[in-house]
């Protein structure tokens, strides 16, 4: 297999990887924000009062997103299997 195809597929790959994990992520961001201005204006400093919501908020998006994620990564999959013999030369 040429190393542009090897390349190439690996990109491919991330760029999958990382679309299906940035919902994720996005919600994970905006809830610490939303926790941290929140500890700032109560002068609140607990370690649990910033990990448990954002816990509870990626267990929860984690869920309802799971679906999507699980989609998207099998189409991708069934891609890659489907148009393999390119990648055997």
């Amino acid at each position: 297999m040429p190393l542009e195809q090897v390349i190439q597929l690996g990109r491919t790959t991330l760029e999958y990887a990382i679309l299906a994990a940035l919902p994720l992520l996005g919600i994970a961001t905006v809830v610490s924000v939303l926790i941290n201005i929140l500890q700032v204006l109560t002068s609140i400093q607990d370690q649990t009062v910033s990990t448990v919501p954002r816990l509870l908020a990626i267990a929860l998006s984690g869920m309802l997103l799971m679906p999507w994620m699980l989609r998207h990564l099998a189409a991708y999959t069934i891609h890659l299997y489907s148009d393999f013999r390119p990648l055997l030369q």
